[in-house]
């Protein structure tokens, strides 16, 4: 397993595509419970190397109901973002998570992950990923019943997703309760 790590941090495989140096963000080990899939780090994880090190961690770690100790112990959390390195910026926030690395890493990752009790699909390009098929993330999110025991879709918790939010009252008000529940039974 941590052989398998240590190369998912040195790939260098889309590098020709990246606006910065890759700096591949990653983490897990053998006993992690709970595996976050996200879509691919910001510009200030890129920056420090710490995962959900920013505005965006801080609204993820208040929906699952964790501190910060809790959140980057990795026998709880594993972090597998689609897109390892930071991608760039787009027109409104992040350019999209590059397409080599879900395919490349994500399989003999998990494989290794022998206690896993759930995936967290974070985002559009996680739930597209894992869960295609005709239903928008929206109905993703809102029939999260349906994607249990395995995976559990939520938006992503970006300040510019703020939108989404507004529009969809009931994500917080229903579903983050139930989620923080699901997550204290599995880290107990």
């Amino acid at each position: 397993m941590q052989q398998l790590l240590k190369e998912a941090r040195n790939c260098t495989f889309c590098e020709k595509y990246l606006p910065l140096v890759p700096k591949p963000i990653v983490k897990a080990t053998k006993n992690s419970k709970i595996v976050l899939i996200s879509q691919a780090p910001g510009r200030i994880v890129h920056q420090t190397g710490i995962a959900w090190n920013d505005q965006s961690g801080k609204k993820l770690r208040e929906w699952l109901g964790v501190d910060e100790t809790t959140f980057y112990n990795t026998n709880n959390f594993a972090i597998l973002p689609m897109g390892f390195c930071y991608p760039g910026k787009a027109k409104t926030g992040d350019a999209p998570p590059r397409k080599e690395c879900a395919p490349l890493w994500h399989n003999p990752i998990l494989s290794e992950l022998k206690n896993i009790q759930l995936k967290i699909l974070i985002g559009a390009y996680a739930a597209n990923y894992y869960l295609p098929g005709n239903l928008n993330l929206t109905q993703k999110v809102s029939n999260y019943e349906d994607f249990l025991p395995e995976y559990w879709c939520l938006p992503h918790p970006s300040p510019v997703n703020r939108f989404w939010r507004s529009k969809n009252p009931w994500f917080e008000k229903d579903v983050v309760p139930t989620l923080q529940k699901k997550i204290a039974e599995i880290l107990d």
